[in-house]
């Protein structure tokens, strides 16, 4: 397995660096918190987005999109995350089009992909209803009436869910909670009667919500995939998923080790660069070599996805961990090593733990990725040692 990007994903990757620093560097985030935006991400930035493709990344031509990959999609993300970019590209052009141009009909493919292209909508996707996240414990149901579904019951901590115009919604149509089969998709307008969206203030300042459903009536037609085999199509979603919150979280631990490298170079102690101690020295050596091991397992899922590997739910799952694991050991160190005014509302480099934090439980905590996909079972495969990395990735 080759690690290393293509001519095209460089590109992309590029464009995305150089997007993020003109056009949304830090100050566009803060900017965005502090005027307490109502969907905490700027409509004009993400027309720019729009323009420069990236809104279709995962989408094929026929729709209007460019089918660059989930590496193509996932570098972005990376590069955006260095300056926490805010905009709806995680839930819209990842798991929005990731699920409705692989589940989708052909008539839901023609009325919404080209759609989410355009930019005329926004997605996300609905799963949890508890601050744990499993699927197959859904109890939200949907039951048939007149020829018509009707939904009841509420999803929470929905990514991007504030603002959404369509939701990806995982229902129980038959069986009890924690039944692997009985579950469905649908793809319900936020606009129906009957929805309602709570939005969520969250330590990161991302665009969050608790979303009620009651009553909801929808046609057969906006089923997405087939019934009763929700289940499956969701955990497909959900790994495609976190392999780009991986990268993301990537992005966000690179951004912070550099703010830290930047800041043992020029605060002194006593007359002394503080980057001159052997002790801070060390520290900064195992965050870099853990940023290393992040790379690896970022990349090798990212081609899993793209070559649509047998092993693409070990690796998104194996790359979701350790990035959390990363962004985790860096962003306390970060604020450790920045001392006292790291935790200030002054320095950047507080929002990026505040964004470790959240994203580190988005769609599974690391305990949940290793007991979901019993990860830490495997004889080949020890998370967080660099020997696990080289065999997963065939180093």
């Amino acid at each position: 397995m080759k690690l290393v990007l293509s001519e095209e994903q460089q590109f992309l990757k590029d464009t995305a660096k150089n997007f993020a620093a003109e056009r949304t560097p830090v100050n566009h985030f803060r900017s965005l918190r502090d005027n307490a935006d109502p969907v905490l991400w700027d409509k004009d930035i993400w027309q720019e987005m729009v323009a420069l493709g990236w809104s279709g990344i995962l989408i094929p031509e026929d729709f209007g999109g460019s089918n660059f990959g989930i590496a193509g999609i996932s570098v972005i993300l990376q590069e955006c995350a260095k300056t926490l970019t805010p905009s709806p590209l995680f839930a819209t052009a990842v798991l929005g089009a990731y699920a409705i141009t692989q589940f989708g009909t052909k008539k839901q493919k023609e009325k919404y992909l080209p759609q989410i292209v355009n930019g005329k909508i926004t997605t996300a996707v609905a799963v949890d209803e508890s601050s744990h996240h499993n699927p197959i414990n859904s109890e939200m149901k949907a039951s048939i009436k007149d020829d018509k579904y009707i939904l009841e019951g509420k999803k929470t901590f929905v990514v991007d869910g504030a603002s959404a115009d369509l939701l990806i919604v995982l229902v129980r149509t038959s069986g009890n909670p924690g039944d692997e089969t009985g579950l469905s998709l649908f793809i319900v307008d936020s606009n129906e009667e009957g929805v309602s969206k709570i939005k969520l203030d969250m330590a990161d300042s991302r665009n969050y919500a608790n979303i009620i459903f009651s009553n909801v009536s929808i046609s057969k037609d906006q089923l997405l995939g087939d019934a009763e085999s929700g289940g499956e199509t969701i955990e497909r979603i959900l790994d495609i998923g976190r392999i780009a919150m991986s990268a993301e979280m990537l992005g966000n631990a690179e951004a912070a080790f550099e703010t830290t490298l930047e800041y043992l170079k020029q605060r002194k102690q006593f007359g002394v660069l503080i980057g001159s101690f052997q002790a801070l020295q060390h520290r900064a050596a195992e965050m870099f070599c853990e940023l290393e091991l992040t790379k690896s397992s970022v990349m090798a899922a990212m081609r899993a996805a793209d070559e649509n590997s047998n092993e693409l739910q070990r690796m998104s799952s194996l790359a979701k961990t350790i990035a959390g694991e990363t962004l985790h050991l860096v962003s306390n160190e970060a604020i450790q090593m920045h001392g006292g005014i790291g935790v200030t509302d002054e320095y950047d480099i507080g929002f990026f733990m505040k964004r470790a934090r959240v994203a580190e439980v988005i769609f599974g905590a690391n305990m949940d990725q290793r007991t979901n996909h019993q990860i830490h079972k495997d004889k080949n495969l020890g998370v967080g040692t660099a020997g696990s990395v080289a065999a997963a990735v065939e180093l």
